[in-house]
């Protein structure tokens, strides 16, 4: 049986909107470029501080950063 694969958040969708790439918000946060692709992929996710900390470099709402869930819909 296949898992399917969840989305969490829009962090790949606002880098594009932004013009800023991976390696940028890496720099930025002082983590690994690897870490960053990860969170785009949605393999992994940022911790909450981190997520304020890509929202605020981005000059988004960290909501804007999550998928909205199936209620909010």
């Amino acid at each position: 049986m296949k898992t399917e694969k969840r989305i969490y958040n829009r962090i790949k969708a606002n880098l594009a909107l932004k013009q800023v790439k991976n390696k940028t918000l890496a720099d930025h946060l002082k983590v690994s470029q690897q870490t960053v692709s990860k969170w785009c992929t949605n393999y992994s996710q940022p911790s909450i501080p981190e997520l304020y900390e890509i929202a605020s470099y981005l000059q988004v709402e960290v909501a804007e950063l999550l998928v909205p869930s199936e209620k909010d819909k």
